[in-house]
């Protein structure tokens, strides 16, 4: 059975595209660089990665069939991060991983393409050439982190509907049973 990919590979001809991701829209709260979507009822990348995290995490390889899913294996790996991070503040109730997520998504981390970057063998390609493709990559990649953070703790692991979340004040057993789990054997380690 293969990996499931995303559905923003055909439909990324209207985004730009740095260092071998796709900047793709998504609908936010927060304000940032991220280019607002034609139809914000439609699912978009982080709703997508929110969805494949747990079925993808299962998986050890997975083929690249555009920059729409290298954008999806970026925030893939991000959210087994965050997860971890929850893991290890086992006292954490959802306002405190909130803040501590939104502050390791703000924190400094490495862009592909460079040296520090953990998976450069699998987003081989150009790396954002020049000073204006960074910072329009770390832009995209800061308020793409912080909106999956909202989204993952306040719709996820502390969805206060989740009747095992006992009202939001433990994280779901549900997703936190996928913490171990490496996509690709791999992680951000940022």
């Amino acid at each position: 059975m293969p990996a499931y990919h995303s559905s923003w590979n055909d439909d990324t001809q209207g985004s730009r595209e740095v260092g071998n991701l796709a900047l793709l829209p998504f609908s936010s709260r927060i304000r940032g660089a991220a280019p607002s979507p034609a139809d914000a009822t439609q699912p978009d990348i982080i709703d997508e990665a929110l969805a494949l995290f747990r079925p993808n995490s299962l998986f050890r390889n997975f083929e690249i069939h555009g920059s729409a899913d290298r954008v999806l294996i970026y925030l893939i790996l991000f959210i087994g991060d965050c997860l971890g991070k929850i893991a290890q503040a086992r006292s954490w109730a959802a306002q405190d991983a909130l803040k501590h997520l939104t502050t390791h998504a703000l924190g400094h981390f490495s862009l592909p393409g460079e040296p520090g970057f953990p998976m450069n063998q699998v987003f081989q390609g150009p790396a954002p050439g020049d000073r204006v493709g960074s910072d329009a990559l770390r832009a995209y990649l800061v308020h793409a982190r912080q909106e999956t953070v909202a989204r993952l703790v306040e719709q996820h692991v502390y969805n206060p509907a989740d009747a095992s979340t006992a009202g939001g004040a433990k994280a779901s057993k549900w997703w936190m049973a996928f913490q171990k789990r490496r996509f690709m054997g791999k992680q951000l380690g940022s």
